[in-house]
């Protein structure tokens, strides 16, 4: 089926929870960057991770940006997502290849790396954006989020995140979920969420079973009344533009941008997140620095 997020909430109105499904988005954040294996999973994870956190902000023209610098191979990640859940991503190193983990499994955390910080940024159009961060401790992506509200929003968390590379380096299912505690939750509830998580587990074979995110939530929350407050369907789009590109070439001022047009007589630029790019050629520039300087 297609990416698809799923917001949902039990009917003691004392669990909320959402989940993705992002194996089309994931493949398409691979198949720009050409991530190997590790690289598309942790990749992927924050992908699936910053979806959900964008579409809780409901604002027009809000966005969260999900960073992480682990001080591993992979370099930064960074990631973001619009108030709907659609999300573009880019990695300083996508073609790192490390050893596998001894259980056969892709080592994201070894990639990442624990040396730094996970941080989230909340731009909801106001003067100033809200801006979280804690200290990696796994790498894993999925307990530093969890950690991430508890330490900075208190608010207790349980996350999944997971990516299936295929043999041939394809992306087989991504996604993931965010169960979220509310106020005034008995020990009763934190006790089935726990169990639930436990009994579903690795978000991977839940979603290689089945692709749906709504039967993933309703697996996990299978000792609650679960329901539905929304579907949203979901991809990989950057808002990058030619506008976008100029505006970035004249912030660099009248004096940088007349260096570059002496050095170089000319500009390409490639946008980090989907690699587009943009020719300007030396007249283009020109134009912009008369612009600048009868401003």
């Amino acid at each position: 089926m297609a990416d698809q997020l799923v917001r949902a909430i039990t009917a003691d109105g004392m669990v909320k929870a959402t989940a993705v499904s992002t194996k089309e988005l994931t493949e398409r954040m691979r198949q720009i960057h050409r991530t190997l294996p590790v690289g598309t999973a942790a990749v992927g994870r924050c992908l699936a991770a910053v979806s959900m956190l964008g579409n809780a902000l409901k604002g027009e023209g809000a966005s969260v940006t999900l960073q992480i610098r682990g001080g591993g191979p992979l370099g930064n990640i960074l990631v973001v997502s619009d108030a709907e859940g659609n999300v573009r991503g880019t990695v300083d190193n996508p073609m790192v290849d490390i050893p596998l983990r001894p259980d056969g499994k892709l080592n994201v955390g070894a990639a990442v790396g624990t040396d730094g910080t996970l941080t989230v940024i909340r731009d909801l159009n106001m003067k100033e954006p809200y801006v979280g961060s804690v200290e990696l401790f796994s790498g894993e992506i999925a307990d530093d989020l969890a950690s991430y509200f508890v330490e900075s929003e208190q608010i207790p968390s349980a996350c999944g995140l997971g990516v299936l590379v295929d043999r041939d380096q394809s992306v087989r299912c991504a996604g993931g979920y965010l169960i979220q505690l509310l106020p005034g939750a008995s020990e009763d509830t934190i006790v089935k969420v726990e169990g639930g998580v436990l009994a579903a587990g690795a978000v991977t074979g839940l979603l290689d079973q089945n692709d749906d995110p709504e039967a993933m939530l309703r697996t996990i929350l299978s000792d609650f009344d679960v329901e539905i407050l929304e579907k949203t369907p979901i991809e990989y789009r950057c808002d990058c533009s030619r506008d976008r590109m100029e505006r970035a070439l004249i912030s660099l001022g009248p004096e940088e941008l007349g260096n570059l047009i002496a050095e170089q007589g000319e500009a390409e630029l490639c946008c980090r997140f989907c690699d587009q790019k943009q020719y300007f050629s030396q007249e283009d520039l020109e134009k912009m620095l008369e612009s600048m300087r009868k401003a």
